[in-house]
């Protein structure tokens, strides 16, 4: 069998890139360097959520950085792209306007995504990421109301995705549409919710992104998990994996089931499986309520003695990884080890 492909999220070092700018654009060629040298033949790069509406002049902008990883010998390389939807580029919003200026913002990120070569984009793009409702009294809605709350919202956005995946597939892009879990975002939570709101999207251009951290933290469990993951592969519907850990942090040593991760998936996704370390960098500190050390970079923070940089936290992931596909590798009698 060949080795899978094993991408890495540069939410490691940060959420914005800082296309244009010529020392952010170093930083990330030297981490693209360092990460293929660990053995990571792709990277996941964030596309930071503006309020601009002159998306043209945000495409040109990843374009500058784009000519600076062809310079650095880097044209070949493999990137998808991260992308949330916004309060002010929202798909579910009531008003037509404000779902058209969602559609232009999403497909503005299509384009950056095949401008970089890459060929998925994948976040919580329905529903804004971090967004939860209240009434108009200021008291939040929560389960039942939830529900009832998200529905029309899933309605007014299924029509916005169906444009966007015909948008996407005559650029060779997929999209896959990322459930997050309820300690960072009201909806959707769940696979099984992903899959609902697709059966009123036609494009197979638009499928599900599933993450080890949020179907631990907030999925439906292991028997529910792999019926979705079958159901998702039959629509061909299953675009995107993320290998993180609950904790968003190491992943050598973490609290992922992997056999139950990894044999309801391997058998229908054939395709590369990013590994996802969130950073204690400024902009995940509050929103992810992060305790643990920030993992030093190097060539932009000292040293802390006993805590692990990037690189290392990097690299430990990359021989856990392999180290966990090889053990469900067939033996001789044609049984996982």
């Amino acid at each position: 069998m060949r080795e899978r492909d094993l991408y890495f999220s540069f939410f490691m070092f940060t959420a914005d890139l800082r296309p244009g700018d010529r020392l952010a654009a170093e930083a990330t060629v030297r981490h693209v360097e360092k990460l293929l040298e660990l053995g990571y033949t792709g990277f996941d790069l964030p596309i930071a959520p503006t309020a601009t509406h002159d998306h043209g002049a945000e495409v040109e902008r990843y374009a500058v950085l784009k000519r600076a990883l062809d310079a650095a010998g880097f044209a070949d390389v493999e990137f998808t792209t991260n992308v949330g939807a916004t309060r002010t580029f929202d798909p579910t919003s009531p008003y037509a306007e404000q779902r058209d200026d969602a559609l232009a913002y999403l497909k503005s990120r299509v384009d950056i995504t095949e401008l970089l070569g890459g060929s998925t984009m994948a976040g919580p793009i329905v529903f804004p990421y971090g967004m939860y409702p209240a009434t108009d009294f200021g008291e939040p809605i929560w389960s039942d109301a939830l529900q009832d709350w998200t529905a029309p919202g899933y309605r007014n956005a299924q029509p916005v995705l169906q444009e966007l995946g015909e948008y996407a597939r005559a650029r060779n892009v997929k999209l896959a549409i990322e459930p997050v879990d309820h300690w960072e975002t009201a909806a959707p939570n769940t696979v099984g919710q992903v899959l609902d709101f697709l059966d009123g999207v036609e494009s197979r251009q638009v499928g599900v992104c599933i993450d080890s951290a949020h179907v631990v933290l907030g999925g439906d469990g292991p028997v529910a998990f792999r019926d979705q993951a079958q159901r998702a592969a039959d629509g061909q519907r299953l675009h995107s994996i993320h290998v993180s850990p609950p904790d968003r942090g190491a992943l050598r040593d973490s609290w992922i089931p992997w056999r139950a991760f990894l044999e309801s998936i391997l058998p229908h996704y054939d395709g590369p499986l990013l590994v996802e370390t969130f950073n204690a960098v400024p902009p995940f500190v509050s929103s992810l309520r992060l305790t643990r050390r920030k993992f030093w970079i190097p060539g932009e923070d000292e040293p802390v003695a006993g805590v692990p940089d990037a690189y290392t936290v990097a690299g430990e992931a990359i021989v856990a990884v392999r180290g966990e596909l090889a053990l469900l590798q067939p033996t001789p009698t044609g049984t996982p080890r």
